[in-house]
């Protein structure tokens, strides 16, 4: 049963008369009468089905969905379904409607969870292009940092590139790097002083 075969292409009481059941007095009985003759392939008595079903099952799924253009595509596929299902219908365990309405409602939900669980997934995606690109670019801009910041410590003299990166790369006090230089306070504080200076002059310039 193709979407194409479930559209009106003649009107019910033409359907009615091919299919043997009298449109005007379709009640429950009519209905499972219609189905099983779906089921054994009458395409002429699905098409009744439809006509009988067609408002209550859009309905049911327009509750659901809320889109109407997904609301009829969800509608084709629930009559498809009947039309697949309809020879294993009991109808000891229910109607005609109450059987469809379930299917409907069914194939409503899962077309709303696909909905979000797609939109779910691009929001995922989305997250992680941000997280990787903004990692990528601090990545990046840390590395060019560095690089600028070791280009200009060669700038200096040694005697001020070994006071700078003892007091801010090596973390020591003024007095621990006089210290271990075996020089005047004064004179460690003086170098420092100096080559921060020319170290914020060389990366300004290069900025």
């Amino acid at each position: 049963m193709s979407v194409f075969s479930l559209q009106r292409h003649r009107g019910q009481r033409e359907r009615a008369t091919e299919s043997g059941v009298d449109a005007s007095t379709v009640g429950t009985d009519g209905l499972t009468l219609l189905l099983q003759r779906a089921g054994r392939g009458d395409e002429a008595a699905f098409g009744q089905l439809y006509d009988e079903l067609a408002g209550l099952i859009n309905g049911v799924v327009r509750n659901v969905v809320r889109d109407p253009s997904q609301s009829d595509e969800v509608t084709q596929e629930v009559f498809i379904e009947l039309w697949r299902l309809a020879p294993r219908f009991d109808d000891s365990r229910g109607s005609v409607k109450s059987w469809a309405v379930t299917i409907a409602h069914r194939r409503a939900i899962d077309r709303v969870r696909s909905e979000q669980a797609s939109r779910d997934r691009m929001d995922r995606e989305s997250a992680k292009r941000i997280v990787e690109y903004d990692t990528v670019t601090d990545a990046v801009e840390t590395t060019f940092e560095q690089v600028r910041v070791r280009r200009a410590l060669h700038r200096l003299t040694d005697a001020q590139r070994e006071a700078v990166e003892l007091a801010y790369f090596g973390g020591l006090t003024y007095r621990e790097v006089a210290i271990l230089l075996d020089v005047a306070e004064g004179t460690v504080k003086s170098r420092i002083r100096d080559g921060m200076i020319r170290l914020r002059d060389e990366l300004g310039a290069s900025a």
